[in-house]
């Protein structure tokens, strides 16, 4: 008896591995399927950090909310998804929920990627992704590197070139987020 074997599609192949990998992220991008391991420690104290900021900032009551790790359906193409690092987006985003734990591109102010073993993803396809999907801010902290780097203001679904932050110097985010926020480059490079 011969066996019906079953082409996975892109989405049934990223659910399968984000089974088999616990604490990788798994995201489709313009078509193609990527897999990055967890984090080092640096790069989460990074982020904990920026969100310190963030609340120091007056987020709250500014209706916008800061979210780790929640999916944003991109319109790249059907199947395509990235999970930021962090993300800035309305208070009421879980309104604009797609399917599975993606939302609407809509709902995001700004998402932040603090590079790591797949940075080539953060500083090339993230990009035009991000610019194509309308998000007002996209903000890298560039450790290959050792630099900040904050594309805004998307048009015609691509962004210009970004402003390049250097150590010792001081980012702030573009007012698109809803509070305004300084922050040290150090801090996002080093955690």
């Amino acid at each position: 008896m011969a066996a019906v074997q079953h082409e996975l599609t892109l989405s049934e192949a990223a659910d399968q591995l984000s089974r088999a990998l616990p604490g990788h992220r798994v995201e489709i991008l313009q078509g193609r399927l990527t897999v990055t391991p967890p984090p080092d420690g640096s790069h989460g104290l990074s982020l904990t950090k920026l969100c310190r900021a963030f609340e120091r900032a007056g987020i709250e009551g500014s209706g916008a909310e800061w979210v780790q790790g929640v999916g944003l359906w991109l319109p790249t193409l059907p199947e395509d998804f990235a999970i930021p690092d962090l993300s800035v987006v309305d208070e009421d985003f879980r309104d604009a929920h797609v399917t599975k734990n993606y939302y609407a591109p809509n709902v995001f102010r700004l998402v932040v990627e603090v590079t790591s073993s797949n940075w080539s993803d953060d500083l090339g396809p993230k990009v035009e992704c991000y610019a194509q999907a309308g998000i007002p801010g996209y903000l890298v902290a560039d450790r290959k590197h050792d630099e900040v780097l904050l594309y805004t203001d998307p048009v015609d679904g691509a962004y210009g070139d970004p402003e390049r932050f250097k150590r010792g110097q001081s980012v702030a985010l573009p007012g698109a987020i809803g509070f305004k926020v300084t922050f040290d480059v150090d801090t996002l490079l080093d955690g």
